[in-house]
């Protein structure tokens, strides 16, 4: 059943929409929009994402954060009920965010583990269908080091174990982050190493990889580096940094790590064209719901503005999965 319902979220032609931000992090990037932040405004929000006419037709799971799971559309339904009444799978981040990593040099390990198999079957009665962990890997002098590769990659084996056992399906995150001025080359030799060892340890704890979507971020060089390198290249590396993964894995579902949201797609579609043996779809958050936070404003006459800014880059991304995208693309008006 559960290698079902990841087959279901990495399925031809469809992704996975990210709106898992933490209260403080949601807060901020409203109030930046002019919002005032708040319980309610963070709900209409969400509602506004979810409630997109037509999302199903290329989006397969909503990723909330627990404030959301709890929360209730207009009209009363829970959002999980609502998300599935809509055709698509709810999802639940379920770590609790990253803490300093004792031992190191200011690197952090992703927590929430104490309680995790209580909360999870929480989630599961509450309507999820998946849940999905965050680890951070940050690219420096001596980083990330083997202490935190080691660290995070148990704790995301140990999160994908107790979701199984929980009847979820886990997505786990390994993020290198794109912040700093490393090249291409090696962001692909990092990510191909903290892979290895996500792989490893999910193998040591018995995890079914059948029922497992990957969500890693794509190697790219550096924001602050003067490498620019084209989508082909990103592809090529991206790829190559994912050899240690087993065969028989669900899927892989990019995430866009603070790309442009067209840079991000451009990336996706190039992907499509390399030697691969599981599904490549994406799992964007800032990529797709910033435009449609930038359309809303937070006013109620403003939603279809939100929702057709949302449903334009899942168009996008969809058109990358399906190997029509181009750049031009995005210059071409909407149908009437």
């Amino acid at each position: 059943m559960l290698a079902v319902t990841a087959a279901a979220l990495v399925a031809p032609g469809k992704g996975i929409l990210a709106a898992d931000e933490s209260i403080p992090t949601m807060s901020a990037r409203l109030q930046r929009a002019g919002v005032a932040p708040g319980e309610g405004s963070r709900r209409a929000y969400r509602e506004m994402l979810v409630t997109t006419p037509g999302l199903r037709r290329g989006i397969s799971g909503v990723i909330l954060c627990a404030e959301t799971l709890g929360q209730r559309v207009s009209g009363g339904r829970p959002f999980p009920a609502a998300i599935r009444e809509l055709g698509m799978l709810p999802g639940i981040k379920a770590d609790t965010g990253t803490r300093p990593l004792a031992g190191t040099a200011g690197e952090t390990v992703t927590e929430g583990l104490d309680g995790l198999a209580d909360r999870l079957r929480q989630y599961a009665v509450a309507g999820a269908g998946f849940a999905k962990w965050r680890a951070v890997f940050r690219i420096g002098a001596g980083s990330p080091s083997a202490i935190a590769v080691r660290a995070n990659a148990q704790a995301l084996a140990r999160y994908a174990a107790a979701c199984q056992e929980a009847g979820l399906v886990p997505v786990v995150e390994p993020e290198v982050l794109m912040d700093g001025d490393h090249s291409l080359s090696q962001c692909e030799a990092v990510t191909s190493l903290v892979l290895l060892q996500v792989a490893s340890e999910l193998q040591d704890y018995g995890v079914d990889f059948g029922a497992i979507v990957l969500k890693p971020s794509m190697a790219l060089p550096g924001s602050g580096s003067a490498e620019c390198a084209t989508a082909g290249q990103v592809a090529a590396a991206t790829a190559a940094a994912l050899g240690a993964l087993p065969a028989d894995l669900a899927g892989v579902a990019f995430l866009s790590g603070g790309q442009r949201p067209e840079r991000a797609t451009e990336n996706l579609a190039a992907l499509q064209q390399v030697p691969r043996i599981w599904p490549f779809t994406f799992s964007f958050g800032r990529a797709l719901v910033d435009p449609a936070l930038a359309g809303w404003r937070g006013e109620q006459d403003r939603v279809v503005a939100g929702q057709l800014a949302l449903a334009r880059r899942v168009a996008m991304n969809v058109a990358a999965l399906e190997g029509r995208y181009t750049p031009e693309l995005e210059f071409e008006p909407e149908p009437a």
